[in-house]
């Protein structure tokens, strides 16, 4: 795992890290169980993603990562230590710590965004993708606007999976920021200039230049 921390002006702080093993004994129990139900290879990611997770916040707020517990949030089912998914969060000794948390994971990396100290109501969603799997038929027609669709017209063919994935991961991030998730029909989800919504690339994320990346704050 890189030890570099990656920030854009907005304050977003990011880490990056490739998939692998991982001690789950940084995991809460509600973690390790819905790992439990998981097939090989998607468990190790979980795994992998998680203790990352709890690790950097746990650098970003100067405590020891044992120390956290689990605390996320999610709008159709509320809090509580039971709750393995949601919006990212961590208390310690029944606190909840002043850190705003998102996590993507693709082709075999991680991407963590937070905000330290984030002032009230502000929200983070974050979101990569790999430009290689957004060539299958029918994408522009599920997943992009009358508006998205019209501006990949003309856009040369070996250049149109890395457009598609970067309006994909915009709106990943930007649902994730909201909470609704693909709830919302993505092709209703204008995201070609709206406002909180950013690009960042492989220098400032850490990640692979093969892949994108999207963050949505606000």
């Amino acid at each position: 795992m890189s030890k570099t921390r990656k920030t854009t002006p907005a304050g977003v702080v990011f880490r990056a890290f490739p998939d692998g093993p991982a001690d789950d004994s940084l995991l809460d129990p509600a973690e390790l169980e819905r790992a439990g139900a998981m097939q090989p290879a998607v468990r190790t990611s979980f795994v992998s993603g998680r203790a990352a997770q709890r690790q950097f916040a746990a650098e970003l707020l100067g405590v020891h990562a044992a120390d956290l517990r689990c605390d996320y949030s999610c709008p159709r089912c509320g809090t509580g230590p039971g709750l393995s998914h949601g919006r990212p969060g961590y208390a310690r000794s029944g606190v909840r710590l002043p850190l705003l948390l998102s996590l993507s994971r693709a082709a075999g990396w991680t991407l963590v965004a937070a905000v330290v100290s984030p002032p009230p109501g502000l929200r983070l969603g974050v979101d990569i993708e790999d430009p290689s799997a957004t060539g299958f038929p029918g994408f522009g027609d599920i997943a992009l606007t009358e508006a998205e669709r019209r501006a990949l017209l003309g856009c040369p063919d070996e250049d149109l999976p890395l457009e598609r994935a970067r309006l994909w991961a915009r709106k990943e991030a930007w649902l994730k920021m909201t909470g609704e998730g693909l709830l919302v029909p993505p092709g209703t989800v204008d995201v070609l200039s709206r406002p909180g919504i950013s690009d960042p690339g492989a220098a400032a994320t850490g990640l692979p230049s093969r892949l994108v990346a999207a963050v949505a704050l606000g």
